[in-house]
């Protein structure tokens, strides 16, 4: 695996499990995603991790929605833009493979199966496999949502039957604490790491709640790249929200400069991943 002076930071503002009524500060209209997206590649984001919303602020995956987003989001950032295909717990799986109609740069794509609090995240093997071969496809590079340790060897599974993604590189991302899924400690982030197969180019770790500190910084110390955000996170510390993700990345930002890995500019993260540019001129 790769090693790199520079760390990769994905902000994800949004998720579909919060609702805009209990957090009026979630970013849920276009206006409010573009204008979360500039200030977070300000202060050091590369990637933005997209769940949509509806007029009424529900999750949707409407097509000319996630377009939309695509659209205004490689106008007015230079932002590597990935639509999440997980959805809402509650979306069928025909409907999540539509994403890549909207032609992202990036796409999630969850390696298994995740009990998800009193939920069920549902990712059978059929459905990784066609949304694999369709992103190959259409050119969208995926990364890989771990979620727990069997999720490690499913991605194996992956890559030996259908061969490298677009791109030829091979990003991962933990997503530790969801309850159900591995834990966010340190321990279990570097088993999961350490059982990465050989052909994973670079990775990224999430930490859910009040895990995502230590899971920063683990990631940051064993050389990982990190993903922060209001869908993983709405406090900043005891008793304080966070107000605006920017608050989450300039934090991160920070880590990241002390460890003497700053902040990945939008072309490196664009190099590392191996992404197609899909910018007009």
């Amino acid at each position: 695996m790769a090693t790199t002076t520079g760390t990769l930071i994905t902000v994800a503002p949004t998720g579909a499990e919060l609702s805009k009524g209990d957090f009026p500060q979630l970013p849920t209209t276009l206006d409010e995603l573009v204008e979360t997206a500039v200030a977070c590649e300000a202060a050091g984001a590369s990637m933005i991790h997209l769940h949509i919303r509806d007029g009424e602020h529900r999750p949707t995956l409407d097509h000319g929605h996630l377009k939309a987003a695509v659209d205004a989001l490689r106008e007015q950032t230079s932002l590597v833009v990935q639509l999440s295909t997980g959805g809402s717990v509650h979306d069928p799986l025909e409907q999540r493979l539509t994403v890549l109609d909207a032609e992202p740069d990036s796409c999630s794509l969850t390696c298994g199966t995740t009990n998800f609090g009193d939920d069920v995240f549902l990712n059978p093997y059929g459905f990784m496999s066609d949304l694999y071969v369709q992103a190959q496809e259409r050119e969208v590079v995926p990364e890989f949502e771990l979620f727990d340790l069997g999720h490690v060897a499913a991605l194996a599974r992956l890559i030996d039957a259908h061969g490298l993604p677009f791109g030829g590189k091979v990003h991962v991302d933990f997503v530790t604490g969801v309850p159900g899924g591995m834990p966010g400690t340190p321990a279990a982030l570097l088993a999961g790491v350490a059982m990465l197969p050989a052909e994973v180019t670079s990775w990224a770790a999430t930490g859910i709640g009040r895990t995502h500190l230590p899971i920063a910084a683990a990631a940051l110390a064993a050389g990982g790249h990190l993903r922060v955000g209001m869908e993983d996170n709405v406090v900043f510390s005891r008793g304080v929200q966070v107000q605006h993700n920017r608050e989450l990345v300039e934090r991160v930002a920070h880590l990241a400069e002390v460890m003497q890995r700053p902040p990945m500019s939008t072309q490196d993260a664009r190099t590392m991943l191996g992404v197609k540019d899909r910018r007009t001129a």
